[in-house]
């Protein structure tokens, strides 16, 4: 390593995960109404609501994976075994699954705009992604 590389601090890197999460969120909630907007007015109705409930189920998937990991690690981290607090973490995935299900038998939205507003979480990533990568080409650094 280089003796001008620089060293991220704790308090540096807290801040950042502050700013990143946040981001992620506002990009989520982004996603969510511009493909509301877009479904309503080109597809339906319907659909519109469809994508809105999906991405309502993606915000409650991301601050329930977020707790649930935190106590998981929590208490690894304690030298606990987190056997039991892993059980909630696979809940998520049974009970998102049974809404799905639940959407899909009684056909009151499509399930594909369902999906598709799920799919918030994974296009606001990409387009953190994007951010991070291009922002990183236009900071200059002294060499």
């Amino acid at each position: 390593m280089s003796e001008n590389s620089e060293q991220v601090t704790a308090e540096q890197s807290q801040t950042i995960q502050q700013l990143s999460h946040a981001r992620i969120l506002l990009l989520m909630a982004t996603v969510v109404i511009a493909a509301f907007a877009f479904g309503y007015i080109l597809v339906s109705a319907n659909f519109g609501i469809g994508i809105l409930i999906g991405g309502v189920l993606s915000f409650i998937n991301y601050f329930w994976l977020k707790r649930s990991l935190k106590n998981i690690f929590g208490a690894a981290a304690a030298g606990e075994k987190p056997r039991f607090m892993a059980v909630g973490y696979f809940l998520r995935y049974l009970i998102l699954g049974a809404v799905l299900v639940i959407v899909h038998l009684t056909k009151t939205v499509p399930i594909v705009a369902v999906l598709l507003g799920l799919a918030s979480f994974a296009l606001a990533i990409i387009i953190e992604a994007f951010i991070r990568l291009f922002s990183s080409f236009f900071i200059k650094k002294e060499i």
